[in-house]
């Protein structure tokens, strides 16, 4: 699947873009995962927001990027989220790579943390993600901290 990946500041997303992002992640996390939450929490202005747009321009993929001291002590990866229209096709993987990158390319080689849904824990670790201390509950669902150092 060929994906054009476009990483920007808040203030750098046009209307449409934002709205693409606030539309994909209500879909999954709060239609989809069926969990009412704040997913609108003042921290969107703070993040650089990862855009995988499909050949059709469709948003694909997203995520957003926290530099250290921001969410977490270290820089973070947060909202990680694929459209369902464009599942099993190895996008989930691509996402994290690319986020990965664009961590290292904004805010240098070092450690980040991740808030991760329970079930995806393998997926993370294939990253060289490590659970740290106990898991916890974010709105109903079973999450760990995770650190790739």
């Amino acid at each position: 699947m060929m994906i054009t990946w476009t990483t920007k500041p808040f203030e750098a997303l046009t209307l449409a873009e934002l709205y693409a992002v606030l539309q994909l992640r209500s879909e999954v996390f709060v239609v989809e995962q069926t969990c009412p939450f704040q997913d609108i929490d003042g921290q969107d202005q703070a993040a650089y927001h990862l855009l995988g747009h499909a050949e059709s321009g469709e948003l694909a993929a997203y995520a957003r990027l926290f530099g250290a001291g921001i969410s977490y002590a270290q820089a973070s990866i947060g909202r990680v989220v694929t459209s369902p229209r464009h599942r099993r096709a190895g996008l989930g993987r691509q996402l994290l790579a690319q986020a990965l990158a664009e961590c290292e390319a904004r805010f240098g080689a070092q450690p980040i943390k991740i808030g991760a849904q329970q079930y995806l824990q393998a997926f993370y670790e294939s990253f060289g993600f490590v659970p740290q201390g106990a898991g916890y509950l974010e709105d109903g669902i079973p999450h760990l901290y995770m650190l790739r150092a």
